[in-house]
């Protein structure tokens, strides 16, 4: 029981840091704790317990930048990535995950290069539409993973939207995916006990670390938070290498 309690504690500390560190830097908490998790609890149960706790934290980011949202692109995002999302629940055991994660990987740690280590402000056209198309994939790929929220950065990026804007869209577009993806979880017996009592504790972590990411980022300049958001998706992509990589040891 102590052991269960300490865990308990761990998860809510790691929700706290990663996400208010992921507030500051427009995204990447939830890949941040994608190794950590697998190599500690073990990649069976990663993605229900990530989601979860990432789901009851994102009411908090959903209030506190509730002003910011801008819905024409929710519109475009939200009914294909819930699309994307059944379409993944019906896969999850027995797709593999390694050439995804690869290519996830590459992407994020190109962009760097794309914005020319943070000199260019954007670095393809993004209309709105074309969320519909990234929503499926992103709500496909992130229920079989747990965490794909910074392969959406570039396209909110090159959208126009700026540090408080793009937050909360994401936060708006995440939100509702992440109760379909709880639901979708249920459904196929991958949320029990254990993983509900260490989702539940990652979530309070994670809904502490919005509030105290928010104070924060009043305090950074645009251009400091374009040049931290470029960084943490390079960090992301590092990390989802990584993991990729590790599955085959």
């Amino acid at each position: 029981m102590e052991t269960e309690w300490i865990t308990l504690a761990i998860l809510f500390c790691l929700g706290a840091i990663s996400f208010t560190i992921s507030t500051v830097t427009g995204g990447g908490g939830a890949m941040t704790l994608l190794p950590i998790l697998n190599i500690w609890l073990g990649p069976n149960i990663t993605a229900p317990i990530l989601n979860l706790g990432v789901s009851i934290g994102r009411p908090v980011r959903l209030i506190l930048f509730w002003k910011h949202i801008e819905w024409r692109m929710s519109f475009y995002y939200i009914l294909p990535a819930l699309l994307g999302v059944w379409l993944a629940s019906y896969v999850f055991i027995s797709i593999p995950k390694f050439w995804f994660q690869i290519a996830i990987g590459v992407f994020l740690v190109s962009t760097v290069f794309q914005y020319r280590f943070g000199k260019r402000k954007q670095s393809f056209k993004v209309s709105n539409w074309h969320f519909s198309p990234v929503g499926f994939i992103i709500g496909f790929l992130g229920t079989l993973t747990g965490g794909l929220g910074p392969v959406l950065n570039p396209f909110y990026l090159n959208a126009g939207l700026e540090k408080e804007q793009l937050i909360a869209t994401k936060a708006a577009n995440s939100f509702f995916v992440g109760v379909v993806q709880i639901i979708s979880y249920i459904v196929i017996g991958v949320m029990n006990t254990e993983v509900r009592d260490y989702g539940i504790a990652l979530g309070f972590g994670i809904a502490l670390g919005n509030w105290l990411g928010k104070r924060m980022l009043r305090k950074i300049s645009q251009n400091l938070f374009h040049q931290l958001f470029i960084w943490m998706m390079v960090v992301s992509g590092v990390v989802m290498l990584i993991k990729a990589f590790s599955s085959l040891i």
